[in-house]
């Protein structure tokens, strides 16, 4: 962020998480606490600027490996437990919680499938008060024969790359230099995305089988998608920019509802896969759906 003021959040085994927060300028609702997708890190000042004019302190971790936490070295963007990164999840609550009370706990993408499950394993905590969930990724289109296919590639050759990337018609459909309006840096997001490793997909398998066999989160949860999606495109089209073209949306209809008792799911009509990066007026109704669902929860 423009004028963003960062935290090193240290890890075991030597890697590190990077805290970034906004402060609003008359703070009285609390805290939200935004968790990141694959190939992906937090540029959205918007967001920011939004809640903390609603009166929210705002901040992000970049988790290892991405973004600002990426050292030299690393595999960018990779791990073979996606509970791995619940210890830096807990540091940037902990460090949320040292002056809020109320804290609310945000997700997007694969973010979403991880504070899903962080939530379902903290539950007896008491440590957010709701969860956000824009496009979280619950559950993938491949039929259950290539699932198992791929379970057993990455328990034997987790570091075998299945793709080179994820295409870049959704990254065109955002970065200014394409067909969109947000600038970031593609060293951190490329437009193509990082491969994808056989054992990061094993890892995301299996936390979307914990999904689909229920959660028990025990706080309110809003589940945002786009209303329909444009899967595998080759490049960019028009309609790549009025739909979600990196996850189906019909996997967050079908399992949102088992993350928790209290999981209102809300479609948002044009939505990209990240909706509060949609083109105007559909991000802006992505946003106040938030902030209905903040109102009571």
């Amino acid at each position: 962020m423009s004028d963003e003021d960062t935290t090193v959040l240290p890890l075991r085994g030597g890697a590190s998480a990077t805290l970034v927060r906004r402060r609003a300028a008359q703070a009285g609702r609390g805290a939200i606490l935004y968790v990141h997708g694959f190939a992906d890190y937090f540029f959205q000042e918007h967001v920011a600027a939004h809640f903390t004019a609603q009166g929210y302190d705002f901040y992000a971790v970049d988790l290892r490996g991405y973004g600002r936490s990426l050292r030299e070295g690393e595999v960018p963007n990779y791990t073979a437990d996606m509970a791995v990164y619940y210890e830096e999840i807990d540091a940037a609550i902990a460090v949320v919680r040292e002056e809020h009370s109320r804290v609310v706990l945000m997700g997007h993408s694969t973010g979403g499938l991880t504070t899903s499950l962080w939530a379902h394993e903290r539950r007896d905590s008491d440590l957010i008060d709701a969860l956000v969930l824009n496009s979280p990724w619950l559950d993938v289109v491949e039929p259950p024969p290539l699932r198992r296919v791929v379970r057993l590639l990455g328990k034997v050759a987790p570091s075998l790359q299945i793709r080179r990337g994820l295409g870049d018609a959704y990254g065109a459909s955002i970065h200014s230099s394409r067909n969109g309006e947000w600038d970031f840096d593609v060293r951190w997001k490329p437009l193509a995305g990082f491969p994808v490793r056989a054992g990061w997909i094993r890892a995301v398998l299996l936390a979307q089988e914990k999904v689909h066999a229920g959660l028990d989160v025990r706080v309110p949860v809003l589940v945002l998608h786009s209303d329909r999606s444009v899967l595998n495109a080759r490049e960019w089209t028009e309609e790549v920019s009025k739909a979600d073209a990196v996850l189906d949306v019909e996997g967050m209809r079908r399992w949102g509802p088992k993350i928790g008792s209290r999981v209102r799911v809300v479609e948002v009509k044009a939505g990209l896969h990240d909706l509060f990066l949609s083109p105007e007026p559909v991000r802006a109704a992505a946003l106040a759906e938030v902030d209905a669902f903040l109102e009571t929860a």
